[in-house]
């Protein structure tokens, strides 16, 4: 009873801070409007289109996108003022050093420059690509991957910090299946022809990105080749979508030594130390059996293959970033390919994406600088007597969330005390934080694009 309680009070308060946060946005749209449906579809037959046939016809899918929705409206809506944002700092050559301003007007004035990105060409790269290269051993093969990883490309598998999913009071660090260049296990294994072509794209792609990168055509083919031989060893290991459904089959927690046992072959230290975490406590290892299979991967395959696999995720992941020859090449597979969208969006959403976002993420990524953008946002549109309005609000709520549980007949005085620790236990959390992230040791200048991302 008390966890339904609970629950209960959960949605009423999410409930709560969303309509009052949509009553404090400019120019929101009505939450329902009956315009929107189409009445002469009956539910009974097709519900969807009862529901929302005519904004359906009234809101075609851009070409840039290969979804539309009201979400994605709210986000094209506040992408317009962000622009605005980045615009006036990009301006401000007179920001102070350091400042939110400084910095989100340099990153963006970088990549709006275009002429400059295009100079560059692939150079901005060049020293982590000298770095694979010299390779010369499955030891320094440990310690790339982990340099990989720390600026955000997944090589082999994936490495990151998360809640421990069996005690959410503590972060530990997870280790997960991943280093494919297509986004699931499936693309490299069906065997329908949609599939069998997808994988020809996918090697077709790799060897004129090799070529881009100056490699001679026969080179980049036989490249992309041992990559897509690579990769699909490391579908063939993974786990399906189904199978990691199952939390239990996922969590496996284990000490620094335990995780070394499963890969005996595989220099993990050095892989630590290159992502500075040398001692990073208890580790969950989602699939230990993808991992014993990357460890002899590892061990087994040539030297200069594996070179070959990091040098193609280096520049798939940094291809957004460099001249237009890699950007429109990598659209032709990732986003015409692979999403349906018939159109690169404009740069400056792309460089926003960035800033935000992080080099492949989006608007809910860790990745980026969103919260140095977010104070500017901030400051422009949520002022501080609209997120108190907010904040008392919910406070409010709270209050009589409280009397009323106070008030029930129904429910023993035990469980009153839970239910009013849980109540006083919600974070709320309304606009934007208290504290935010410091960036202050993070250098961006507007010397290079992608050298800031």
């Amino acid at each position: 009873m008390c966890r339904r309680l609970v629950f209960s009070l959960a949605r009423v308060l999410a409930a709560t801070v969303l309509s009052t946060a949509t009553a404090l946005a400019a120019d929101a749209p009505p939450a329902f409007d009956v315009a929107n449906m189409d009445l002469k579809t009956k539910p009974s037959e097709n519900f969807f289109r009862y529901a929302n046939g005519a904004w359906i016809e009234k809101n075609p899918i851009p070409p840039e996108y290969s979804r539309w929705g009201s979400f994605v409206e709210l986000q094209e809506r506040n992408l317009s003022t962000l622009k605005e944002v980045s615009e006036a700092a990009a301006k401000n050559r007179d920001a102070p050093k350091g400042s939110a301003l400084q910095k989100i007007g340099d990153f963006y004035a970088s990549g709006m420059d275009e002429a400059q990105i295009e100079k560059e060409g692939a150079s901005p790269l060049a020293e982590e690509f000298a770095r694979i290269a010299a390779i010369k051993d499955r030891t320094e093969l440990a310690t790339a991957l982990g340099r990989l990883h720390s600026l955000g490309v997944d090589v082999g598998f994936a490495f990151s910090a998360d809640q421990d999913a069996k005690d959410s009071t503590k972060i530990i660090a997870q280790i997960q299946q991943a280093g494919l260049g297509m986004p699931d296990r499936d693309y490299y294994l069906k065997e329908d022809a949609d599939s069998k072509k997808l994988r020809d794209g996918y090697v077709a792609h790799m060897t004129k990105m090799f070529t881009l990168l100056g490699d001679k055509p026969e080179d980049a083919e036989a490249g992309a080749k041992k990559v897509m031989e690579l990769e699909t060893d490391l579908a063939r290991a993974s786990m399906t979508r189904v199978e990691r459904r199952d939390p239990q089959a996922t969590y496996h927690k284990l000490t620094l030594d335990e995780t070394q046992a499963l890969m005996p072959d595989f220099a993990i230290n050095k892989f630590l130390q290159a992502v500075n975490a040398p001692n990073p406590g208890p580790i969950n290892v989602a699939q230990p059996e993808f991992l014993k299979v990357v460890a002899r991967l590892a061990k087994t395959v040539p030297l200069d293959d594996w070179k070959t696999y990091l040098r193609w995720h280096l520049l798939h992941y940094g291809a957004p970033l460099l001249s237009n020859a890699f950007v429109n090449e990598d659209f032709e597979f990732y986003g015409k390919g692979l999403t349906g969208a018939k159109e690169l969006k404009p740069r400056w959403k792309r460089v926003i994406g960035v800033i935000n976002g992080g080099v492949n993420g989006g608007a809910f990524s860790s990745g980026g600088v969103g919260e140095l953008l977010g104070q500017l946002y901030v400051e422009r549109n949520f002022p501080p007597e609209a997120k108190k309005r907010a904040l008392d609000l919910v406070e409010n709520l709270r209050a009589a969330l409280k009397e009323r549980i106070n008030r029930l007949e129904w429910m023993s005085p035990e469980t009153k005390v839970q239910a009013q620790k849980k109540l006083a236990a919600f974070t709320v959390k309304i606009g934007y934080p208290d504290n935010w992230r410091d960036y202050s040791k993070l250098e961006i200048s507007r010397k290079s694009y992608a050298q800031n991302a």
